[in-house]
Order: C-alpha cells, then sequence, then structure tokens
C-alpha cells in the first residue's frame, strides 16, 4: 500500500474496542501491527492532536486522519542468484529457498540473500511494506531451514498474505528429524515464546503473560536410530518456533547448535556428512490467494541433504 493520508470515521459498533482495532477494521486494507506501529509513531490525529496509545478504548463516532508515509526505498542491490520458483504470478511468487540463504539482508549478511535475488528476478516489482532491506517478505524461514516462502510483489497481495498469517489461517507443514524417540505418536505444544534473559539471540518459552503465544501440532511419523521424523503443523509463526518447542518436551532437532546437544550417536554421523544445519523443512504451505480468492496449495520434496541424512538414520 503505497503512502497517503486516509480520513477514518469510528461507528457505534466501535465503541469499547481499542484505537488500533478500530482503526484497522475501518482502513481494512493495512494489519493491525502496521496500524499499532503508527500510531505509536504519531500518525494518527484526533480532535485533540496525535493519539500514541494503540490501547486507548473508544467511544464511536471519533474523526482521525492517518498519515501513511511512503515506503523507504530499499537498500539491497539486485544480484542475479539463482531461485527455485515454485509459483509466479503478477500478485505473488512462491520460492523454494535452500538451506543457507538468508531472508533479507542484515548485520553480517549484506548481500547474498533472498531479497537480493528477489530485486533481480523481480526488477524491482515487489511490495514496499516490508520497509528498508525486506521488500516483499511477508514472513521468514531461518537461514539454515529449507523450504517454501510465499512473496509479495504489490501491497495489496502483502496486506491480504499478513491479514492471513495474523490470523494463523495459513497452512504450514514442516518436516523435522528430532534427537530421541517421542513416547507419544502425536501432541500439541502451546507455551509462550520470547527472547531469552541469557541470549538475544535465542528465543524460550516463558510463563504467560510474558512473550507472546506460540502453538506447534507435532505427529511422529517415523522411528529412527534414537531419533524421529516428525511432521508440525504451525498454528502460530513465532520465531524458531519449532525449534524451541520441540526441544522444550525434550525432543529437540538434531543438527541444531542453538537449542540442543547433539548426542553422541548422532555426533559423527553429522561430521561425516558435513551436515551443519537443523534438520528441519518447510514442506507445505496453503493460503487464499489475496487477488483471486482461491485456494493454492504447494509442496516441497525433501532437500538431498535431509534426505541422505534420514536414509543414515534409518532403523
Amino acid at each position: 500500500m503505497a503512502g497517503g493520508l486516509y480520513h477514518i470515521t469510528l461507528g457505534s459498533e466501535h465503541a469499547g474496542w481499542r484505537v488500533d482495532r478500530a482503526v484497522t477494521d475501518v482502513v481494512g486494507t493495512l494489519s493491525r501491527e502496521r496500524i499499532k506501529k503508527l500510531i505509536s509513531e504519531g500518525a494518527l490525529e484526533g480532535a485533540k492532536g496525535p493519539l500514541r496509545d494503540p490501547a486507548t478504548k473508544m467511544k464511536g463516532g471519533e474523526i482521525f486522519t492517518l498519515t501513511v508515509p511512503e515506503p523507504r526505498p530499499h537498500h539491497a542491490e539486485p544480484q542475479d542468484i539463482p531461485l527455485i520458483i515454485v509459483h509466479e504470478d503478477e500478485h505473488l511468487l512462491i520460492v523454494d529457498k535452500p538451506a543457507g540463504m538468508v531472508v533479507h539482508p542484515a548485520a553480517g549478511n549484506p548481500d547474498g540473500t533472498l531479497v537480493n535475488a528477489l530485486l533481480h528476478h523481480c526488477a524491482g516489482r515487489l511490495s514496499g511494506i516490508g520497509g528498508v532491506a525486506r521488500p516483499g517478505i511477508v514472513h521468514r524461514i531461518d537461514k539454515d531451514t529449507s523450504g517454501l516462502l510465499v512473496v509479495a510483489k504489490t501491497d495489496p497481495a502483502h496486506e491480504g498474505l499478513a491479514r492471513q498469517f495474523r490470523d494463523h489461517s495459513i497452512h504450514r507443514l514442516y518436516k523435522a528429524i528430532v534427537s530421541g524417540i517421542p513416547l507419544a505418536g502425536e501432541g500439541t505444544v502451546d507455551a509462550n515464546l520470547a527472547r531469552s534473559s541469557h541470549n538475544r539471540k535465542k528465543m524460550a518459552v516463558v510463563e504467560a503473560p510474558r512473550g507472546k503465544r506460540a502453538v506447534t501440532h507435532w505427529r511422529k511419523v517415523t522411528n529412527l536410530k534414537e531419533a524421529a521424523l516428525v511432521e508440525c503443523q504451525l498454528e502460530t509463526g513465532r520465531t524458531h518456533q519449532v525449534r524451541v518447542h520441540m526441544a522444550s518436551i525434550g525432543h529437540p532437532l538434531v543438527g541444531d547448535p542453538f537449542y540442543g546437544r547433539t548426542r553422541k550417536a548422532h555426533r559423527n554421523l553429522l561430521k561425516e556428512m558435513n551436515f551443519n544445519r537443523q534438520a528441519l523443512h518447510a514442506s507445505e504451505l496453503g493460503f487464499i490467494h489475496p487477488a483471486s480468492g482461491d485456494r493454492l496449495s504447494f509442496t516441497s520434496a525433501l532437500p538431498s541433504d535431509f534426505s541422505e541424512l534420514l536414509e543414515a538414520l534409518g532403523v
């Protein structure tokens, strides 16, 4: 969505609502998180000037103006990096990201990222909502996680996809090899996640109301040698969610350097195979196309390194 000035009039039905929720309802094309950020920055003005608290309760009938700034120019440079494009149309594209590729530029990874590749592939035709250095990026998967990712080429597509992620209606299924064999065949981890107080690069399970709610549904597929292949369906999509949740129930991902200690039985095998990542693959992705309204579903086959590890750990 491009920048501009929006005139907003709340109805009687918005009485008792938080202002961020009410404005999101009226505008309709911006996510609540985006509205919340704009309010905090003083972009929403009422009769008494800027309103900066997104939690302010409304009486109904209030009139506001919302100033949405133009997207800032990105600093990433286009780079001719090969991409596996599973699907592409004028609104979005689906990329099958290899392990080892960072999604967007950041400290320590200024180039060679998915964004650099997308800028070259799309010739700049990407949503500007992601802001500096991450045009088109609606969601992320970790550098060393492989698999499916949806990218927005237009602002309306970005907002439509972001709304589905916010509503937890996106279908996301991951395949993972976990350390140890779960006794149960399936389960659900419903545990809030927040930055670790000991290491800001790590996430940790915390007691509510701290952190953000995170829910992972897992199912054991196959028993392996002191390990198991599991499928994890995400109800929410928090940073490192699968990795932290599976570690929290005693089954960290094989090869995960952050959240699990490598078992002796696996240590030499991983070294021999030069498997230097967590065994995690985003294998299924499904959502409603934000322009056509059609249901789209995509599947990604296991990459060769994951398949070879699975075979080596087979019973």
